[in-house]
């Protein structure tokens, strides 16, 4: 099958990383084993067959703490749609399932990266996201 999508550009959109203060840091460090990723995608289409994709990451406190760190970065993807592309269902795997697959690696990276930068090298997400089972167990 032809690729029926073209990356046109890609960018972080926003990041951040908030820590409110040296007690919270201590708390976070012994229990930011507890925080889990999330993953958002959103996307609207822009003239001339474009569409933007953003796609949101969380490293996140699940247990609901007064002491936590916050983990965020939106990433941006651009991309031009084939004029053969007619499926509704076909964009959809492209926007949720094939570009992430080829941005994530990246995206992943400069989570972490932030991450480590805040004062927590010891994180790992061990856990690869499979887009293409996540999404057949959606929609299929």
């Amino acid at each position: 099958m032809t690729k029926k999508y073209k990356i046109l550009t890609q960018y972080i959109k926003d990041i951040s990383s908030e820590t409110r203060d040296v007690e919270t840091y201590l708390f976070v460090q012994d229990n930011i084993s507890k925080y889990h990723l999330n993953i958002d995608i959103t996307s609207k289409p822009l003239k001339n067959r474009l569409v933007e994709i953003n796609t949101t990451l969380k490293f996140e406190d699940k247990e609901g703490s007064e002491k936590k760190s916050h983990f965020e970065l939106i990433y941006a993807t651009v991309i031009n749609i084939d004029n053969e592309l007619k499926e509704k269902n076909d964009l959809q795997k492209i926007i949720l399932c094939d570009v992430q697959t080829l941005i994530y690696p990246k995206i992943e990276r400069a989570l972490l990266d932030l991450i480590h930068n805040s004062g927590f090298p010891e994180v790992k997400f061990e856990k690869k996201i499979d887009f293409e089972k996540l999404y057949k167990e959606k929609f299929s």
